[in-house]
């Protein structure tokens, strides 16, 4: 048998009043649901570099393997390497991405 959730709270301890702030959260949360694409979108403006990191390492990963199968070892060196420059590219633009979020914040709080 289902209990009354007010009175379930009762026998928990709390007041109904205490547990309001659940219903507003849900009400918040159903208001809006931000679609995947949305939210790749909104990441991709504002921080446009990561993804393009991304791509130069996923390119060099490919091509440096390509050429490694291939029996090309200095040119697969050289991808590997410059994998490795675009990683700490994207990570450079990871970390860049979130102070400028982080002061624009700031700036939002401040006004």
């Amino acid at each position: 048998m289902a209990k009354d959730p007010a009175k379930a709270a009762q026998d928990a301890g709390f007041d109904r009043e205490d547990l309001e702030w659940i219903s507003s959260l849900r009400h918040d949360i159903n208001e809006h649901q931000e679609t995947a694409s949305e939210k790749f979108v909104r990441k991709l403006k504002a921080n446009p570099l990561v993804p393009v990191g991304c791509l130069l390492t996923a390119s060099a990963l490919s091509f440096g393997l390509w050429s490694f199968q291939a029996g090309r070892r200095q040119t697969s060196q050289r991808m590997m390497r410059l994998r490795v420059v675009a990683q700490g590219f994207t990570v450079v633009a990871l970390l860049g991405g979130m102070a400028a979020n982080a002061l624009q914040a700031r700036k939002e709080e401040k006004k």
